[in-house]
């Protein structure tokens, strides 16, 4: 019988699943999101939380202990700048578990891996990129991740020309019905 021992041991041995564990965890903080096995994202999880709940009290002592696990000072210099301030207000559930089905080959169950609060990421225009160039008086925005300014004045021009000429909807429908209408006879 297993009474009191709660550590599920996912068929390997103890350095492997330690290894895997913290790999698995790595990978969490640096994408925040990652797709993996049912058991391995509950056993992954409950390390995530354990760190991020050290990750919360910014001491040397915390650091020393996150770094034993991380293995890593640039994960730890994240855990404690980026990822445990945003859960400064929150008791605990920092991360959630969706689930996407079976895999093909071993039928085995699939889930997203990630954390509750993910960080915004403003997504870039290329047509705002090429044709213009942020004038003084127009507003900007930054995304944290990629310091990339983006004009959102040009964005909302290019979507009211758009609008205005009828070139709101991309891709094969909206050719077709492009063409389509150069053919009616008026």
């Amino acid at each position: 019988m297993r009474h009191r021992k709660n550590i599920k041991r996912l068929s390997r041995q103890s350095a492997h699943r330690k290894a895997v564990l913290r790999n698995q965890v790595k990978s969490f903080f640096v994408e925040e999101s990652i797709t993996t096995t049912f058991a391995l994202a509950k056993e992954s999880r409950r390390l995530a939380e354990k760190l991020i709940t050290i990750g919360k009290k910014n001491t040397v002592a915390a650091r020393r202990h996150a770094f034993s696990v991380l293995t890593d000072r640039t994960l730890v210099k994240l855990l404690f700048d980026e990822i445990a301030p945003r859960f400064a207000n929150r008791a605990g559930g920092y991360t959630r578990i969706i689930r996407l089905g079976t895999r093909k080959g071993d039928n085995a169950e699939l889930v997203i891996l990630e954390l509750t609060d993910k960080k915004a990421v403003v997504k870039k225009d290329k047509k705002a990129e090429k044709g213009k160039k942020s004038a003084p008086g127009k507003k900007e925005k930054k995304s944290k991740s990629e310091n990339e300014v983006v004009d959102v004045d040009a964005q909302v021009e290019d979507k009211e020309k758009q609008k205005k000429t009828g070139e709101e909807e991309k891709g094969f429908l909206g050719g077709l019905k492009k063409f389509l209408k150069k053919d009616k006879p008026e």
